[in-house]
Formats: structure tokens, C-alpha cells, sequence
């Protein structure tokens, strides 16, 4: 791409994805990642797509009395709003480089916000709204922040991490929808310059947000990405979604998680597709299905505990507009495609990735999914399996760990952990980058299927055992509702596997149900895989992006199990 500015090789890439959306080995032989040295998304892409379409709605957040109450603002609007953000931060004294958490809802200002950070290449930390003061201390500490926007009724939250000294730096704090005391108020920026001009051009390999992982199965980790790791590195992800030009993308998630900025910010308007937001408090699946129907909704992508949501509330018509759904988060059951597919006659199509990561892996838009798996290499990914032990690459129908070959590197690859060279050094060694996932490859179709984290996966009897292929045969149960296998301690096979179950409505959680489910277990799978123990609970700790916190269920104490022996 010799002699293209940095719009004009995102544009080549993006639209040759666009022409081939729906032919996988087209896509993947041709695409080639656009790697310009200086790249600014918000200014080279976003505010270019703002003067060639002002017009054109760019996000629509959903009202509380039907679509009339609904706020829609054009790629022009929020051109010139983040442009007054980015003018009104500066004259704080907001510079390059400085990290600032943000701590919003799914409300205009988190968008506005968003594009000012980019503007000014400010380092954003994004925080979910539910995060508790000992997870914000955390992130003040080890992000080394110094602005915190947040929603003025999330400020108190900050009252125990306020101030200075050894273990918090000092921070200004802007709130947004109201007055806090000892904190500036986000509505004075209306007053600012709209037109931002920057000092510079910004460098593509400059850190722009530090993500911290969901710490699943251990301490989260502070995941660092560039100005094209995730901007352009998304293109992947519009690829897999199979959003165009004039979609409408309704996308589940709380910012604060990567996936908000997967198919909440940086997917569809890579796309140039409108982004429909709705609130955490109006996201029960009755509210999500009216969306999907009155907002003419043509791509949807949630997590697999949303889908069963629906499924178990009754998906009813299919949305007329619906051509595009996915999912994302953890593995889905067939049975759920299956049952998108009978009722609405939509694909539902299952992918992956991580927050160190864009998407790596899905069944592609244009045909029905590989039953049961989370597809295949995404253009711009070579995928390896490796023997975790030898380090050698598995044959075709052997586990391994899902790794990316860093040959040609994948544009959506994190800078790093920050503050952790060797934890960085682990991820990308031997040339590849190592996710920590395991998975096998069909010698059939290429498609890939995952089976666990390594840190989940555990030996019982002497054969090692996947938690997800224990939770597929739960989850096809009527009695099940979810599910979720970890390792307790046995006396003869060292570790067996426990089962956590949330009963289905109409399935009380007491012995006559876990007896069905045990013997389920027996007939579909062979003894040294059984779920000899299981618990009923009311629900399972989970991830707002939908991950069980299995390190979480590990430390419960016992409840009140049923077991086999």
C-alpha cells in the first residue's frame, strides 16, 4: 500500500473484507493488514466517514417509551461533540499519554469520551460501572491514572481511593450528569471549540487503552493496545460480525469490557454501520427482543448467556430486519443454534477471541456454522495448536493449545501486559503468541473447536478431563438451565469432576433432579468423565461479557452436593 495516506490503506483493507464478506478463503488469501506508521482512528477515519456522511445515524441510544423516545445522532454529530471534549480536556491539561479512566453506562458521553481520548491520544482505562472500590484503587494504582470521568452517581465509590500517597496517585476527577463535590463537572466542555486541530501526527504504536481482563482464573491483568491493535485490528471483527455499510448493530455489553469496543464502537463504524445502545437496566431478554424488532436491527451479537435468556423467555417472530447474529464469551451449545436457526431461520455463528486479541476465529457470515464450533481462522490470523509439553504443533483431531504464529503478525495483537515483562514474555514465545486456550482442529473441515482454558483443564482417574465438554451434556438436559464443571478433591481418582447447576423453571434442584442429571451424564459419556458431584444454585458467578469465574467456584465452600460414588 506504498504511497496510500493512513485512511487510504484502512479503506483498501476494510473494503476488500466488504467484497468478500461472505467467501472466507477469498478474504483470508487477499487481505493483508494496512500497517501505516502514524494512525489516528477518530481524526483518519472516523471524522472522514463524519464529513463524507454527517447526515448519517452513527448511534442510537434507546429510549424507555418506544422508538420516539430513542436518541439518534449522525457521524457528524459526534465528529464535532468529541471534537469539543478533546478542546475542553486539553485547556485542563490533559496531554498525550495520560491515562484516564473511564467509568460509564451505556450513555452518549461514554461514545463522546471514547473518540475525544483517541483525538488527543490519551491512554483510556475503561471500568465497568459495577467495579468496587477495592478494583478501582487497583486500577488507579497500577494504571498510574491521573483523570477519572465518571458518572457523578458512581463518584462515592471514589471516596476511599481519593487523595494521594504511596499506594493511589493523585487524580482530577470530571463527573458527568451532575455535581460532585471536589470534582469537575463534564457538561462545561458544550462550551469548548468544536473544530480540534492536534499538535501532530499520532504514532500507530502508541499505547491507547490499558484493559484489565476479566481474572477469571486469576488476578486481572492489565492489557496494553495501540492506535492499531484495536482500531484497525478490529477489521477481523467486521468480518466475522458481517456488518456493512448502513447496518444497524445492536451489540449486549457493559462498557468497561473489551468486547464493547469490539461491536460497540470499533466494529461498526469500521463499517460505517449505526451502533444501537441500550441500557444494563433494560437489557431482560423481553426488552432486548422488542429492540431487535422496532429498531430494525440487521446485526445482533451477544453473549451465549443472553441467547439462552431469549431462548428460555421464547424468541418469538424473527426481527424483520435480522440478517447478521453472533456470540461471544464462552463456547455456545448446539442445541441454541439449533433453535435460532428452526425458529428464526438465522445462523447464529459462534467466535473468539480475547481482550489481549480482536476476533481470531468464526464461522463466517454467508453459511450455516460448524455444529459445535467456534469456526476458523479469521483473515489476518494463522492459527497453530501446540503440544503445551513438546512445544511442537499437534496433528488434525489432537488437543492443543490455540496459538497465533507471529511470522506475520496478527494487527490486533496487545503492545503487553504492563508491569509484567515476563508474563509478556511468556505469551510470545517460541514465535507464537500463546492464548492459553486449548482447542482441536477437524481433519474434516479445518474448523476449530474449543475445549478449555489450560488452567481449567485437570486430571481425574488419570484421564484429562475438559469442563466444557461436560457442561455440553448438562446444558442439553431440560432440567439444566446453566452449568459450570470445576475440579474437587477425590480420594481415588486425585480430583473429580463437580458440577454447579442453576435448575430449569419446573425442575426443583433436589435429588430427583440431580439423580436425572447424573444418569444423563452416564449414558452420553464414559465413566472416568462423570460428574460425580453436583450443586444447585441460584445462578453462577459469571463476567458481564458472560465468562464463569470458575476460580471463584473453585474456592466455594461445599454446599449441599449430591454425589456419586
Amino acid at each position: 500500500m506504498t504511497g496510500l495516506s493512513p485512511t487510504e490503506q484502512f479503506r483498501a483493507a476494510r473494503d476488500l473484507l466488504l467484497l468478500h464478506r461472505t467467501d472466507l478463503a477469498k478474504a483470508a488469501a487477499e487481505f493483508r493488514w494496512p500497517r501505516p506508521r502514524y494512525f489516528n482512528w477518530a481524526l483518519d477515519w472516523f471524522d472522514v466517514v463524519a464529513a463524507e456522511r454527517p447526515d448519517a445515524p452513527a448511534l442510537r441510544i434507546v429510549g424507555d417509551g418506544g422508538p420516539g423516545t430513542d436518541r439518534v445522532l449522525g457521524f457528524g454529530d459526534l465528529a464535532r461533540r468529541s471534537g469539543q471534549v478533546a478542546n475542553w480536556l486539553l485547556d485542563l491539561g490533559v496531554r498525550r499519554g495520560d491515562p484516564v479512566l473511564l467509568m460509564l453506562g451505556n450513555r452518549v458521553e461514554v461514545w463522546e469520551a471514547l473518540l475525544a481520548a483517541v483525538k488527543l491520544g490519551v491512554v483510556v482505562i475503561p471500568t465497568y460501572t459495577t467495579a468496587t472500590p477495592a478494583e478501582l484503587a487497583d486500577r488507579l494504582h497500577r494504571g498510574g491514572v491521573r483523570y477519572v470521568i465518571a458518572e457523578a452517581g458512581l463518584a462515592g465509590r471514589f471516596d476511599e481511593v481519593r487523595g494521594g500517597g504511596t499506594d493511589v496517585p493523585l487524580w482530577t476527577g470530571i463527573s458527568v450528569g451532575g455535581d460532585v463535590e471536589g470534582w469537575l463537572p463534564y457538561e462545561l466542555s458544550a462550551g469548548a471549540a468544536c473544530d480540534y486541530r492536534p499538535a501532530g501526527p499520532t504514532p500507530a504504536d502508541e499505547p491507547l487503552f490499558r484493559y484489565f481482563t476479566s481474572g477469571t482464573t486469576s488476578k486481572p491483568k492489565m492489557v496494553e493496545h495501540t492506535h492499531v491493535s484495536y482500531p484497525v485490528g478490529h477489521l477481523s471483527g467486521m468480518y466475522w460480525n458481517g456488518v456493512k455499510p448502513g447496518d444497524v448493530q445492536l451489540n449486549i455489553s457493559a462498557p468497561g469490557w473489551a468486547k464493547h469496543s469490539w461491536s460497540s464502537f470499533f466494529v461498526p463504524w469500521n463499517a460505517e454501520a449505526t451502533v444501537v445502545a441500550l441500557d444494563a437496566a433494560r437489557s431482560a431478554p423481553a426488552d432486548i427482543l422488542d429492540v431487535l424488532r422496532s429498531r430494525e436491527v440487521t446485526a445482533f451479537c451477544a453473549p451465549p448467556t443472553v441467547w439462552r435468556g431469549m431462548a428460555a423467555h421464547g424468541l418469538g417472530p424473527r426481527p424483520p430486519a435480522l440478517r447478521e447474529a453472533t456470540a461471544a464469551g464462552e463456547p455456545l451449545e448446539p442445541s441454541l443454534i439449533e433453535q435460532v436457526a428452526r425458529e428464526w431461520g438465522v445462523h447464529l455463528r459462534d467466535g473468539y477471541g480475547q481482550t489481549e486479541t480482536t476476533g481470531q476465529i468464526g464461522n463466517p457470515p454467508g453459511r450455516a456454522p460448524a455444529p459445535g464450533s467456534m469456526g476458523f481462522p479469521l483473515p489476518g490470523h494463522t492459527v497453530v495448536l501446540i503440544d503445551p509439553e513438546t512445544g511442537r504443533e499437534v496433528p488434525d483431531g489432537s488437543p492443543g493449545e490455540l496459538c497465533l504464529d507471529l511470522a506475520d503478525p496478527p494487527l490486533g495483537l496487545m503492545k503487553g501486559y504492563v508491569g509484567d515483562p515476563e508474563r509478556t514474555a511468556r505469551a510470545l514465545t517460541g514465535g507464537y503468541y500463546h492464548t492459553g486456550d486449548l482447542a482441536v482442529r477437524s481433519a474434516e473441515d479445518g474448523s476449530l473447536t474449543y475445549l478449555a482454558r489450560a488452567d481449567d483443564m485437570f486430571k481425574a482417574f488419570d484421564h484429562r478431563i475438559s469442563p466444557r465438554e461436560l457442561e455440553d451434556v448438562l446444558l442439553r438436559d431440560a432440567a439444566v438451565a446453566d452449568a459450570a464443571v470445576v475440579p474437587v478433591p477425590d480420594p481415588v481418582g486425585l480430583w473429580a469432576p463437580k458440577a454447579y447447576v442453576v435448575p430449569a423453571a419446573g425442575h426443583p434442584g433436589g435429588e430427583a433432579t440431580a439423580r436425572r442429571i447424573l444418569d444423563r451424564v452416564r449414558v452420553e459419556l464414559p465413566p472416568e468423565k462423570w460428574v460425580r458431584v453436583v450443586e444447585f444454585v441460584a445462578s453462577l458467578p459469571r463476567t458481564t461479557s458472560g465468562k464463569v469465574r470458575r476460580a471463584e467456584l473453585r474456592e466455594r465452600v461445599a454446599g449441599h452436593e449430591h454425589r456419586v460414588e
